[in-house]
């Protein structure tokens, strides 16, 4: 348990909270999902969280067997953090997590929206229904970072790295994709104000960007008024 601290309830659910639970840990086995990553690559993904905290969520999740560390082979040579097969289990809670939190209000002033945050949303908020028929492969840019979205059998499939032959390759920054899925922004707007460049079919692209359903916010479905109040009180 991370250091030290434990609900003392048996049940899985707090079980899980006293391995997992901590502050930042949750967030770290967020950028560990698509692939291993250099500790400069996590405090990338996480700038709001100084090297001595990551540090030692680091150490406290290789304690309790959710990641490892391991040395590249040369000429890399670089370490890097993994997560071990029982930590790869925590994908699905990751994902359903992030698909239940895209419901709730976005945090004050101008967040930055890391790497990994934007490409895991991808697989959060798929919709297989739109993509009946579709079958694409697409190359996304992202600054320095480029991963390879597949898109067959109403299924999405993303990794790291080139595809070989992409029926449409984006290059853009995690924000601009974001806005142009989500937030409204046409995606002829990003592209003309250079925001977003586009290589290959545009169809594919435009029917890529088809196959994510905005999050309904869960406000709309929050009770409200006089009785609720007196509910809530009453709790």
């Amino acid at each position: 348990m991370v250091n030290g601290r434990t609900y003392g309830d048996p049940c899985g659910i707090a079980r899980a909270l006293d391995l997992i639970g901590e502050r930042w840990a949750l967030l770290v086995v967020r950028e560990l999902v698509l692939g291993p990553k250099r500790f400069t690559d996590l405090r990338a993904g996480l700038p709001n969280l100084s090297p001595d905290v990551l540090a030692q969520r680091l150490r406290d999740l290789e304690r309790v067997g959710v990641l490892r560390r391991r040395r590249l082979p040369p000429p890399a040579g670089s370490r890097v953090y993994e997560l071990t097969e029982w930590g790869r289990e925590l994908e699905p809670v990751v994902l359903a997590l992030g698909r239940w939190g895209s419901r709730a209000p976005f945090p004050p002033g101008d967040a930055h929206l890391g790497v990994d945050a934007v490409m895991l949303a991808l697989l959060t908020l798929f919709d297989p229904s739109a993509a009946a028929g579709l079958s694409a492969d697409y190359e996304l840019e992202l600054g320095e970072q480029t991963f390879h979205a597949e898109v067959s059998d109403g299924q999405l499939e993303l990794a790291r790295g080139r595809a070989e032959t992409p029926d449409a390759v984006i290059e853009t920054d995690p924000g601009t994709l974001a806005s142009a899925l989500w937030h409204g922004r046409p995606l002829a707007d990003a592209q003309r104000a250079g925001a977003i460049k586009i290589g290959g079919s545009r169809p594919a692209v435009e029917r890529f960007f088809s196959l994510f359903t905005p999050p309904e916010s869960a406000a709309a479905e929050t009770p409200s008024g006089p009785g609720w109040a007196g509910s809530a009180n009453r709790s």
